[in-house]
């Protein structure tokens, strides 16, 4: 007699691509209401779309982690029409540092370091290398006036995006029971 898929198949919840490819179409999502929304300069963008990387940092291992950022991009620059521009280039770079030193900040700091503190980690990372690439790539000197302002909107965009995640950790169940298949402790 064949055996129920339930018993064959892992759960949805523990199932790592089913996890990456919800979240990835929960940045896809996001990406979009973000595109709807004015910017102050038109490569602003506030960062909205990094929520479900945030929250991945704690329940994918590392190689779906940097799947999903990848995703995360892929999915930015189509919704803006940006994939073969200097735009994508730099949301890659900066999303992909970023994750990685979100994804390192929170295996070394563990319980010490909150949502809040990877969050603006990660935003300050990434802004940095945007400005980095901008300097030399297209503004060329001129990239430290426009420093100011997107380190800024990062900051604040970051520690936002950070309390909600760590808000929504607290609360979820869905996030609750990923952490447990993770074999991660809740967050307090």
């Amino acid at each position: 007699m064949p055996q129920s898929t339930e018993t064959t198949r892992p759960s949805r919840l523990t199932d790592k691509a089913d996890l990456t490819a919800l979240l990835g179409a929960f940045c896809f999502f996001l990406s979009a209401i973000e595109y709807m929304i004015p910017k102050p300069l038109p490569f602003m963008r506030l960062g909205i779309a990094n929520l479900p990387i945030l929250l991945a940092v704690d329940i994918l291992p590392l190689p779906w982690y940097l799947v999903l950022a990848l995703v995360k991009v892929v999915g930015m620059s189509v919704i803006s029409g940006s994939l073969f521009s200097y735009v994508a280039l730099f949301s890659l770079a900066g999303t992909l540092v970023a994750a990685l030193t979100m994804w390192l900040a929170r295996r070394a700091g563990g319980r010490h370091i909150s949502a809040v503190g990877v969050s603006v980690l990660g935003a300050t990372v990434s802004n940095g290398v945007q400005i980095f690439l901008a300097k030399y790539v297209v503004f060329g000197a001129a990239a430290v006036y426009i420093a100011p302002p997107f380190l800024l909107i990062g900051l604040m965009t970051g520690a936002v995006l950070g309390i909600f995640a760590e808000r929504f950790s607290r609360t979820s169940v869905w996030y609750g029971r990923a952490l447990a298949a993770a074999g991660r402790p809740p967050r307090a």
